[in-house]
């Protein structure tokens, strides 16, 4: 068997899940760029593979078709937007994802840039490095209304651990669990309600084509004057034109986002001072990025010698 580990930090932290697949007698294929492949790329370096352990990068229909002898994608992660999944089953190719093992991570982070976002940690750092020594006023957190769009494992945990600050919490999914919302005291709205009603929106949603730019000029416009947009979830559900045009002219309070629709990011919003901007870092603490690795190697061992008996 020959397998593809298409991403880029793969086993640098905990030599164990290389070991892992090592010892399965595996000849293995490292991301050699020290990046996210293109789609030409991973074509190439697929071309001859049994597996892939992968990333975000494209796994389109000419992709998986040039993987002639692909039989299993584990991805390291749980978002399956970058995988065309009607391709994958045509052609007998099953898909599984490390669906809890980030949960933590995301939920954390999302209150981290919450945090900042309200208090404006990162902005007064800058303003220090730069020889200044300003101070502009924040806000608590502790009272405000969040506003979670998406309420499946992450939005779920965000809750939990913002119980502490007395929040009042407002929900939209397309898929609601009752019986969570009513336990930890969440009410579901229509999505103009909690975008016009919420402090904090917080995007927590699996991407597909129905919800590209979810959040565009109109949504925005919904919005309080000083309401923080956060999306720790997808690049794709938000309109980064709309939103720089927005931040630039001050119609919210600001912006903390987390992944963007073309990464590395080099855009305009770089330029603004009231978003906080991070490298896609949802997964990035070192005992869940362990755990997820370990878990995409079970995941395509088990499915490999699966469909070897």
């Amino acid at each position: 068997m020959k397998i593809l580990i298409s991403t880029s930090l793969f086993g640098c932290y905990d030599p164990r899940p290389l070991e892992r697949l090592r010892a399965q007698g595996w000849s293995l294929v490292l991301n050699p760029y020290g990046r996210q492949l293109t789609e030409p790329e991973v074509l190439e370096l697929l071309a001859d593979c049994d597996g892939i352990i992968a990333g975000t990068e494209p796994l389109t229909a000419r992709v998986l078709r040039g993987g002639r002898y692909l039989k299993v994608i584990s991805r390291c992660g749980t978002g399956l937007d970058n995988v065309d999944l009607e391709t994958a089953r045509n052609l007998g190719i099953p898909v599984m994802r490390t669906a809890d093992a980030p949960t933590q991570a995301v939920a954390e982070l999302t209150l981290g840039l919450i945090l900042d976002g309200l208090r404006g940690i990162t902005w007064h750092d800058r303003v220090i490095r730069a020889g200044s020594w300003e101070k502009s006023m924040g806000r608590l957190l502790a009272g405000k209304t969040l506003g979670l769009l998406g309420l499946g494992r992450i939005g779920k945990r965000l809750v939990q651990l913002t119980r502490p600050f007395g929040l009042t919490y407002l929900a939209w999914d397309r898929m609601p669990d009752e019986e969570f919302a009513q336990t930890h005291g969440t009410e579901y709205r229509a999505l103009e309600t909690v975008l016009s009603v919420a402090d904090i929106i917080s995007l927590h949603l699996s991407y597909e084509p129905t919800l590209h730019k979810l959040i565009g000029a109109r949504e925005l416009a919904l919005m309080k004057k000083e309401a923080l947009l956060v999306n720790t979830a997808r690049g794709e559900l938000v309109d980064e034109e709309a939103l720089y045009q927005v931040l630039r002219r001050r119609q919210i309070g600001g912006a903390a986002l987390d992944t963007f629709a073309r990464e590395p990011y080099t855009g305009p919003l770089r330029n603004l001072p009231n978003v906080v901007l991070t490298s896609h870092i949802g997964s990035y603490a070192r005992e869940v990025r362990v755990r997820m690795e370990m878990e995409a190697v079970e995941n395509l061992i088990r499915a490999l010698t699966g469909l070897r008996k």
